[in-house]
């Protein structure tokens, strides 16, 4: 039996087990400039995601905390993706498409290039002005929100990319993400003891690495949160949940690193946050929809998070 046939993603799955992320194909930018092929206007854009995904979540979460609810329409999918992939329909939490009127996000994508044959993800920007996808990248849709939707975002919301920082927090981003937040895909994908092994060093020794940094200052980059801290809270939010059991990262939940969960805690605890959050979209999509990972489609109960506690965090400002 060849190591691909009980993959989740065949397609993505390397000769040695592991498993290598497909590249986004949609990379267009929304730019301020109004000259531009896409200037950021509101109305004009619309977003498909998923409260499961963290990929996703980091988007929705840019829209919430840059107030651009009302620039920037929304469509949730269904957390239970199967062979048609993310199905788009009403139902407890996830929502139609007012847009396009599209029952499955595959034909947003076939709409935009009718030859793509590789696996449909989330998040999706769409562009309702020329009726295609602008970008299926997470990292530049939340850039796009942070930079170039500033003259259109609540006037008191931060930039968690300046400029003047860009090059500490891309170096910090390429690390978490290989190790922590692409790492434990490589552990729940892998289909070989040797792979799963591999990715499962490199995301405790990056967790490890990752506790010891945050026991000398409040956020990864100092006492001010960056781009960086909210790419890395939409893995460490479903860790305990679904990564810890489902995708056998075992060794330790974030719960057991004193750094990590108060740093959790904090970024949980921040206005609007929380509301962004779905622990049953999560387990929900985890549970049910790897059935090479979880035959039986059987949804946990626990773990119940408990993420409004005091964390102390605030001791670590000055520093």
């Amino acid at each position: 039996m060849s190591t691909t046939s009980s993959a989740p993603f065949p397609r993505e799955t390397a000769p040695d087990g592991s498993f290598v992320r497909q590249e986004s194909v949609f990379r267009d930018w929304v730019r301020a400039d109004p000259k531009s092929a896409y200037p950021a206007q509101a109305g004009r854009y619309h977003l498909y995601v998923s409260l499961a995904c963290p990929w996703a979540h980091r988007v929705i979460l840019y829209r919430r905390l840059k107030g651009l609810e009302d620039a920037i329409s929304m469509t949730v999918v269904d957390p239970e993706r199967d062979e048609r992939g993310w199905a788009i329909c009403d139902g407890p939490g996830n929502t139609p498409d007012p847009v396009n009127g599209f029952a499955f996000l595959f034909e947003a994508y076939a709409a935009s290039v009718p030859e793509f044959d590789g696996r449909v993800t989330v998040p999706v920007l769409w562009d309702t002005v020329t009726g295609r996808i602008i970008s299926n990248e997470s990292a530049d849709i939340i850039r796009m929100l942070d930079r170039e939707f500033v003259g259109i975002a609540r006037e008191d919301a931060p930039v968690y990319c300046p400029p003047e920082r860009e090059a500490e927090i891309d170096e910090i981003n390429a690390s978490i993400y290989e190790h922590i937040n692409n790492g434990v895909y490589r552990c729940g994908f892998a289909v070989t003891q040797e792979a799963y092994e591999e990715a499962f060093r490199d995301v405790f020794g990056a967790l490890q690495a990752v506790e010891g940094r945050l026991g000398a200052q409040r956020y990864l980059l100092g006492s001010e949160i960056t781009e960086a801290d909210w790419r890395l809270f939409t893995t460490l939010i479903r860790f305990d949940v679904v990564y810890f059991g489902h995708f056998k990262c075992n060794l330790r939940r974030i719960v057991d690193f004193p750094n990590l969960f108060g740093y959790l805690c904090d970024l949980f605890q921040k206005p609007l946050v929380g509301d962004t959050v779905s622990f049953s979209h999560i387990k929900r999509h985890y549970y049910r929809t790897h059935p090479t990972i979880n035959p039986t489609r059987i949804v946990p109960v626990g773990p119940h998070m408990i993420l409004t506690e005091p964390h102390g965090r605030e001791r670590l400002s000055a520093g």
